[in-house]
């Protein structure tokens, strides 16, 4: 009798933050890409907060992997709004460069700003996945949520990060409401910021 199987279900991860998100990720692009592909994942975006520097090294990785690599950049809004943005073409790369040198210069070395007005004009061609504080009030997660559709259409997705914390259930139920109401699909990602968890003191 032949043994029974289970299919695995593909996984891209689509945010992940490497060392050149300064203070918070604790492992080289190489290393996570090496670790994705380890899993078997189908695909890995890099994506430090207002930034493409790891990239290259990424790239590389990838390429010794056989790993296909998403490049993107997660942004921290003064409106307190998180967004990863993911570049699938050129073009959406460009735009992508010129965010982040937008709010590269309007702060000092080191730090960005932006808002979400700033967000709602040339990136056309960019995927937005949105990362909402489940634990805002319902009416201001729905603005901001609608805002977000009419500067993204079709290309925004709620990212679902679960963390062992004790609140998932709550914030699936919340996630899951916001995406019925906004006609927004969920996505599963990991918000990665290490390849093993030896590396969990540094990151700390």
């Amino acid at each position: 009798m032949p043994l029974r199987t289970h299919a695995v279900m593909a996984y891209a991860e689509l945010h992940c933050l490497t060392n050149y998100s300064f203070l918070r990720g604790a492992s080289h692009p190489e290393e996570v890409v090496a670790r994705a592909a380890e899993l078997g994942y189908t695909a890995l975006a890099v994506t430090d907060e207002c930034s493409v520097a790891g990239v290259v090294k990424a790239h590389q990785a990838a390429k010794e992997h056989a790993l296909k690599l998403l490049v993107g950049s997660e942004f921290r809004l003064e409106d307190g709004i998180t967004l990863v943005l993911l570049a699938p073409d050129r073009i959406a790369y460009g735009q992508l460069c010129t965010l982040i040198t937008l709010g590269r210069r309007r702060s000092e070395k080191g730090s960005y700003r932006l808002a979400l007005p700033d967000l709602e004009r040339g990136l056309d061609r960019c995927l937005a996945l949105w990362i909402p504080d489940h634990r805002r009030p319902r009416e201001e997660n729905h603005r901001v949520g609608e805002r977000l559709a009419d500067a993204f259409p079709d290309r925004l997705w709620i990212a679902l990060e679960l963390f062992r914390e004790g609140d998932d259930l709550d914030k699936v139920a919340e996630l899951l409401m916001l995406s019925i109401r906004l006609d927004v699909p969920l996505v599963a990602a990991g918000d990665v910021h290490l390849h093993d968890p030896s590396r969990k003191p540094l990151q700390d």
